[in-house]
């Protein structure tokens, strides 16, 4: 019988249900009856179907499986099925402070629980897998990755960039302080200003359990002294980044505003480009012959003035910002049009975390059909991140990573921002009737 879950809970409490849950190990056999399950990659919505699931992995699915004895049945025949969703660009191993600075009140053991609950409110709202893409304080996403792994704290599959690769002073390091204060080593870990130091940094962050490089091309909105229009790395940097990167089996994911500094970032061979905020027709091309993703969060510009309407945000921010959001999506709709990789990536922690699916919404009303939007969440993110293998559909030998919805995505796709099941390595974590 399946348990019935309010899912009222608050972000520092669990639903009694859900306690118990994670509690538990996971049953090792079980079975998924969908009433509908959203093939992403056909773009079909298949009817009736069985999922066998068996040691956290998907053995089979169809519409007449044989149950195993003593398997238990989990009941969806209301809902539709789909792959736990996948967000690209994520911070949960920071705090979610629209002033940076604030870090520095705060030890980084302090932060390190602090940011327990930004896993826990991401994976419940059905992303059971995050591209964290930098910490200021460096590692702290690589000690959260392995607490979840353990299975000490819940959250979604991390893959985690250690620490922000930045020049002096640029737009991931942490700025505005006077200059005579000295920083912890965590916090200006990854400052490199030459192709050797970048290509040191590089080698230190693979060692040090960093499962992609986070290298930044250009200033950015949300960075004191900073400029998005201004280029940061030099192309011989970039390329540095990525050629060791590439040695050690990791692939770079390139935050980049400016035009040129994305074009930079692209000719190097980066995997994606993060925010992509006001790339030019060059841009859009190059892209799409290079095979780069565009990672591109459209979303967050309602949380920055949304802020900056509270005075929450600083005000040289809102000047970094004014008017980037609308060319961004005006920008995201040439990129759609153009046929360009698209993975979905929301810079959670600039907005709350949990409400990462908000985004779609966005996506949709810029160009996308729903199927794409939720293809950008699953198998283009999985083939982004490199585990096409195992994540991003619903197939025979992947992560039973699943979720489901009240109703058809593919005509509402607001329906994925209150997921009622999910499911990650066949342990559920949230279920309602």
């Amino acid at each position: 019988m399946l348990r019935r879950t309010s899912f009222l809970c608050l972000p520092l409490a669990f639903c009694a249900s859900v306690s118990a849950a994670q509690q538990q190990p996971p049953t090792q056999t079980s079975v998924i009856h969908a009433g509908k399950l959203l093939d992403v990659d056909s773009g079909r919505l298949l009817p009736n179907q069985m999922i066998l699931i068996r040691g956290g992995k998907i053995e089979a699915v169809g519409e007449h499986l044989a149950i195993p004895p003593g398997a238990p049945l989990i009941d969806l025949s209301k809902f539709t099925v789909l792959p736990g969703l996948i967000d690209c660009h994520t911070h949960l191993a920071d705090l979610s402070d629209s002033e940076p600075l604030h870090v520095l009140q705060k030890t980084s053991a302090e932060i390190a629980y602090a940011v327990i609950p930004n896993a826990r409110v991401t994976l419940l709202a059905g992303f059971t897998t995050v591209r964290d893409v930098g910490t200021y304080r460096a590692f702290n996403d690589v000690a959260l990755r392995d607490a979840i792994a353990r299975g000490d704290v819940i959250g979604p599959r991390m893959f985690v960039a250690g620490a922000y690769i930045t020049i002096s002073e640029g737009a991931g390091a942490m700025t505005g302080l006077a200059p005579d204060i000295q920083l912890p080593w965590d916090l200006h870990y990854g400052e490199a200003n030459s192709p050797w130091e970048v290509r040191q940094k590089v080698r230190e962050l693979a060692h040090r359990g960093a499962d992609h490089i986070k290298i930044l091309s250009t200033g950015a909105v949300l960075t004191h002294g900073s400029n998005p229009k201004s280029i940061e790395f030099t192309p011989e940097e970039l390329q540095a980044a990525v050629d060791e990167a590439r040695n050690f089996g990791l692939r770079v994911a390139a935050h980049a505003h400016a035009a040129e500094g994305i074009k930079n970032a692209i000719r190097a061979g980066v995997a994606s480009i993060e925010h992509a905020t006001l790339i030019d027709d060059e841009g859009i091309a190059l892209a799409k012959e290079h095979g780069t993703y565009l990672d591109m969060d459209i979303y967050d510009e309602e949380c920055i003035q949304d802020s900056g309407k509270q005075s929450q945000t600083p005000a040289d921010f809102l000047e970094h910002d004014r008017g980037l959001g609308e060319i961004q999506r005006r920008n995201f709709t040439k990129a759609v049009r153009a046929g360009v990789k698209m993975s979905f990536g929301t810079d959670a922690g600039v907005c709350p975390h949990g409400i990462n699916a908000r985004q779609f919404a966005f996506m949709v009303k810029y160009g996308m059909t729903p199927l794409q939007a939720i293809q950008s969440a699953t198998r283009n993110a999985a083939d982004l991140i490199g585990k096409s293998d195992v994540l991003g559909s619903l197939q025979p030998g992947e992560y039973a990573d699943i979720i489901a919805v009240s109703g058809n995505p593919l005509e509402g796709i607001r329906l994925l921002e209150n997921v009622k099941f999910v499911m990650k390595e066949g342990k559920i974590y949230k279920q309602e009737q």
